[in-house]
C-alpha cells in the first residue's frame, strides 16, 4: 500500500504530461509534404513546397481550419523510387492524416499504397502518369494536375496542327513520368497522322549524348519531343546545337526548370513545352498571388498553384465533414470546388475531370512566354 502511494504522484504526474501532449497535438492538423529537397529535382519540391506553405500561412492568419492550425511535416523524398516508401511512412509516423504528395512519379507510384493502407487523404500536385492511379484504382489519393494521357495529346495536338512536322523523333529517359508521357505524346501523333521516325530511350545521368545526336541528323528529323526531367533535355539541347542539328524540340512540364537555362544555355531558345495554365492570371486570384509575394515566395511555376489548390481542397473537406480522412475522401468525390486552378471535379479514381494545359516557348535569355 505504501509502495502504491509514492507511485501515484509519479503516475498522475505521467498522465498529466501525456495528457497534455495530446491536447497540445490535437491543436493543430498536420500535413505531410513529402518532396524534393535534395537532389537534381528539388525545385520541384520547392514549388511544391511554397505553394502549399503559403496556402497553410493564408489559412492559419485567418484561424485556421476549424479553429486548428495546419501544421506542416516537411519530408525529403529526393524523387528517389526507393525513397518513396520510406517517405510515405514518415508521412504516416508524423501523425499526419493528410499530405500534399509528392512531384515525380515515380515516386508517387510505390507511394500510393502506403497512404491507401494507412487512410491518409494524399493530394499530388506534380505527378502526371496514369499509372498513379491506374494501378491501384485509389480511394484517399487525388491530383490537382492533369494526367500524362491529357497533357500527351494536348501536345500532340499542337505539333500537329500547329507546327506541322514532316519527320518526328521521340525520346525518352527511361523512367516511370518520361516514358509514359512520351507514349501518350507518340500514341497520340500517330493519331494526328503524323510521321515518327524514331522512338528511343536515352540513359539518365549521361554526359554525351552525341550518338543520339547523330541518329536524330541522319534520320532528317525537324521535331524532336523528348519525356523527362530537365538535366537530359538541357544537355540534348546544348549538345545538337554544338553538332549542327537546330531543330524545334519540345518538352513536358517535368522540363521546365530554371536549371535547365544553366544546362542548355542559349540552346534553350524557342523550346517549347506543355505547362498548366498561368493560374496566376485567373480572375480572383490576385490575393493569392499578394500572398506569395509577401512570403518572398515565387508563384510563376508549374507547381505552386496545384499545391495551393491541394491543400484548399483538404481545408474544405475538412470545414465540411471533420477530420475523419474517409469521410473528407468521400467529400472530395461526391462535390466539385471552386479553387486557385479553377473548378476542380474528381472522377471515381481521383484524377481530375479537366485540367487547362497551355503551351509555353522559352527564349534565349531564359524566360518562356505563353503562346
Amino acid at each position: 500500500m505504501k509502495l502504491l502511494q509514492r507511485l501515484t504522484p509519479i503516475t498522475f504526474a505521467i498522465g498529466a504530461m501525456a495528457l497534455a501532449g495530446a491536447v497540445h497535438a490535437a491543436d493543430s492538423i498536420k500535413i505531410g509534404i513529402p518532396q524534393p529537397m535534395t537532389g537534381p529535382n528539388t525545385q520541384y519540391g520547392d514549388q511544391i513546397q511554397a505553394g502549399a506553405l503559403t496556402a497553410i500561412e493564408t489559412l492559419n492568419a485567418k484561424g485556421g481550419v476549424k479553429g486548428k492550425k495546419l501544421e506542416p511535416i516537411l519530408i525529403d523524398d529526393g524523387c528517389e523510387p526507393k525513397q518513396a516508401v520510406p517517405a510515405a511512412n514518415r508521412v504516416v509516423n508524423s501523425g499526419a492524416k493528410f499530405a500534399v504528395a509528392h512531384a515525380c512519379s515515380g515516386v508517387t507510384v510505390p507511394a500510393v499504397n502506403v497512404y491507401e493502407s494507412e487512410g491518409i487523404v494524399a493530394i499530388t500536385p506534380g505527378a502526371t502518369s496514369p499509372l498513379v492511379t491506374d494501378t491501384t484504382k485509389p480511394h484517399f489519393f487525388f491530383r490537382t494536375i492533369g494526367r500524362d494521357d491529357q497533357q500527351g495529346p494536348f501536345a500532340a495536338g499542337y505539333i500537329a496542327k500547329t507546327l506541322k512536322p514532316a519527320k518526328v523523333a521521340v525520346l525518352h529517359d527511361k523512367q516511370t513520368y518520361g516514358s509514359g508521357v512520351a507514349t501518350q505524346v507518340r500514341d497520340a501523333l500517330k493519331k494526328e497522322g503524323v510521321n515518327i521516325v524514331m522512338f528511343e530511350g536515352i540513359n539518365v545521368g549521361d554526359s554525351d549524348y552525341s550518338a543520339v545526336v547523330t541518329k536524330l541528323k541522319s534520320a532528317g528529323v525537324d521535331l524532336v519531343y523528348f519525356g523527362g526531367y530537365h538535366p537530359e533535355l538541357g544537355l540534348l539541347l546544348r549538345q545538337s546545337r554544338e553538332q549542327g542539328l537546330n531543330v524545334q524540340y519540345m518538352g513536358p512540364e517535368g522540363t521546365a526548370n530554371q536549371d535547365l537555362v544553366a544546362i542548355a544555355g542559349p540552346a534553350i531558345d524557342g523550346l517549347l513545352v506543355t505547362l498548366p495554365a498561368d493560374f496566376t492570371k485567373r480572375p480572383g486570384n490576385e490575393g493569392i498571388v499578394k500572398a506569395f509575394h509577401d512570403a518572398k515566395r515565387d508563384p510563376d511555376g508549374a507547381f505552386q498553384m496545384p499545391a495551393y489548390a491541394a491543400v484548399e481542397l483538404i481545408a474544405k473537406g475538412i470545414e465540411a465533414v471533420g477530420e475523419d480522412p474517409a469521410k473528407v475522401a468521400d467529400y472530395l468525390h461526391a462535390n466539385s470546388f471552386d479553387t486557385s486552378i479553377g473548378k476542380v471535379e474528381f472522377d471515381a479514381k481521383g484524377d481530375l475531370k479537366n485540367f487547362e494545359f497551355a503551351v509555353y516557348k522559352w527564349d534565349k535569355a531564359g524566360k518562356k512566354t505563353q503562346l
